[in-house]
């Protein structure tokens, strides 16, 4: 009977949902079909018609793999669904498709609030670059340039910034914050075993500064990054880099007219930039400019579909790795292992390429599917891809492939395993008045608690465990990079590198993006006609949204509240659900 009353009152509140949800998808049909309040830029197409201009906002986060949106087709709604972002597969893809479609005659960037890292923006200022090979042009525009943002705009033809904006050009920063003291007054104790001096994820609940190591290989790896950003700017801007770091180490430039001639062409509101973009496409002043939004961009697929024809396999590693299935944002072992075992099996796969974007995470869910690598690599070619991070477990799983691309700014290798123990008794003692008592049926059966210190033997226990995993880690790299182990060692310990320094020590193949390793993994596989398949297969968008997780919607409200805070947050709950030996990047990098 109890299963009944579950089962009926299910069914009940599934249909109550499904209702709900058609009725908002419906009037929100209608709404879009009769009107409303329309924002959109009177410039604005719906289509591409004959002398368009491609009008890409940068705006928000850029992923690597664009989510599904349920309510793609329904106007207004189309806002409702987290996307996480605009995808950088779809952006890439669209203007490549742009650069031969004759409807388009250029792009207009609208920088304003960029949200990806270095890497991300790398690639995609390349298939920008791309585009200019074709002889149209980009004219970019903003009304405040981040340094991220002006990176990315350089590459315009024509660069305009608005007479009362704004343009940051001061040099990258990087911080991170310590817990060290506060941890002391709370009365807590975090018992450390690593293996790496440049393991520096422990470090914030340690000191309440860097370390000699973390402070060399920080400003490594933040001059490196700036180094290849400037050199792309001084190229495309015709500048030297002598000149840019100069404008940088005396905040030369302070209003628009100071950028003028030479970081910006002009200083103009986006009216007059629309404007000049008319001129350019020999559109007359009084009528309207063809701006077609990238969303709204559907490129036609000029590819003959063959039922039979032979795949790629480009498989998606993103976010932190555990154990189990994971999430959108979360490498399951479980889930990626299974992924790249059925396309190994998979006859009509001829090759895969995976993009990995991943700071690490567990070492035992790390080597389950590095496991599964290897076992692809017997089979048919296996590339990865790497894009803004792909450090400690990320590097894990990538070091026994084929060939690995990476961009100079991706961040990479941080070989070094390490585990943490908080210990609470303290706080719970001398804080909160708590005392605590424990039986036990051997010696040491409460070990791993975070109830007290651990022993001289117990310490010595866990820390062979650290060396046993950290010897491992160098072997796969040793065997994969066909390196020696000493030689892996010697750049391990948990340091980390900018992909164009780990391609100087071997860590690396090439420098390059997605597209860049597709390329080889045909060539590879020897295919002349082939098609890519995205893997894993994306939840049903109203299977995704209709299964949100509470905690997911929390997530998003903190998120949203704490703002930039919200990095230190996710560090601390990352330190309370730390489980077994971690293989993970040094720590949470803020640069800007």
């Amino acid at each position: 009977m109890k299963q009944f009353f579950g089962a009926f009152f299910g069914s009940v509140i599934g249909i109550i949902l499904a209702t709900i949800l058609a009725v908002i998808i419906l009037v929100g049909a209608i709404k879009s079909s009769f009107g409303g309040v329309d924002t959109k830029d009177e410039n604005e197409v719906s289509v591409a018609k004959t002398n368009s201009v491609l009008k890409i906002e940068l705006d928000g986060p850029i992923i690597d793999r664009e989510k599904e949106n349920p309510f793609k087709d329904f106007g207004e709604l189309a806002s409702f669904a987290d996307k996480g972002g605009s995808g950088l597969n779809v952006m890439l893809d669209k203007i490549s498709k742009a650069k031969t479609d004759d409807k388009i005659k250029g792009i207009y960037l609208y920088a304003k609030n960029l949200e990806a890292g270095f890497a991300t923006i790398e690639e995609l200022r390349n298939g920008l670059e791309d585009f200019k090979k074709s002889g149209k042009f980009i004219y970019s525009y903003a009304e405040y340039y981040g340094q991220k943002e002006y990176y990315l705009a350089s590459v315009a033809n024509k660069i305009f910034l608005n007479p009362q904006g704004d343009l940051d050009w001061k040099g990258l920063s990087m911080s991170i914050m310590f817990y060290k003291n506060a941890f002391e007054k709370l009365g807590i104790e975090v018992q450390v075993f690593r293996h790496g001096r440049f393991k520096s994820f422990v470090e914030p609940f340690l000191l309440d500064k860097m370390s000699a190591s973390n402070r060399h290989q920080s400003e490594t790896f933040l001059n490196s990054i700036w180094n290849t950003m400037i050199t792309q700017v001084s190229t495309d801007r015709k500048i030297s880099v002598d000149e840019l770091n100069k404008m940088a180490n005396t905040l030369q430039i302070r209003f628009p007219e100071d950028a003028v001639g030479k970081l910006v062409d002009a200083a103009a509101y986006e009216d007059e930039v629309i404007s000049e973009i008319k001129k350019k496409v020999g559109v007359a002043e009084k009528e309207k400019l063809n701006l077609l939004g990238l969303d709204k961009y559907e490129p036609k697929d000029t590819k003959v579909k063959a039922k039979d024809v032979q795949k790629i396999a480009v498989i998606y590693a993103i976010g932190s790795i555990s154990g189990g299935n994971g999430g959108d944002d979360e490498i399951g072992s479980d889930a990626l292992a299974k992924t790249i075992k059925d396309a190994r099996l998979d006859d009509k796969i001829k090759a895969i390429v995976l993009r990995v974007n991943s700071p690490g995470g567990s070492a035992l869910a790390s080597d389950v599917i590095w496991r599964e690598v290897v076992l692809a690599k017997k089979a048919k070619p296996v590339i990865v891809s790497m894009g803004n991070t792909a450090a400690s477990g990320g590097y894990y799983i990538s070091c026994a492939a084929d060939r690995i691309f990476a961009q100079p700014n991706t961040i990479t290798g941080s070989i070094g395993v390490f585990g943490m123990i908080p210990n609470i008794q303290k706080a719970l003692d001398q804080k909160l008045g708590i005392t605590v008592d424990t039986v036990n049926t051997n010696l040491h059966s409460d070990v791993g608690g975070a109830l007290r210190s651990v022993s001289a033997s117990e310490y010595d226990y866990i820390q062979s465990g650290v060396e046993k995993v950290y010897d491992v880690f160098t072997k796969r790299v040793a065997e994969g990079r066909k390196m020696s182990q000493a030689d892996v060692d010697s750049i391990g310990q948990g340091r980390v590198w900018t992909g164009s320094d780990a391609l100087k020590i071997n860590l690396v193949d090439e420098l390059g993006g997605l597209n860049d390793a597709i390329a080889y993994a045909v060539k590879k596989a020897k295919l002349t006609d082939y098609k890519l398949v995205e893997l894993p297969k994306q939840k049903s968008p109203f299977d995704a949204f209709l299964g949100k997780k509470e905690t997911e919607l929390e997530s998003r409200l903190i998120k949203k509240n704490l703002g930039i805070s919200y990095s230190y947050f996710k560090e601390l709950q990352k330190l309370i659900n730390l489980k077994g030996i971690q293989a993970r990047l040094p720590f949470e990098m803020l640069v800007e």
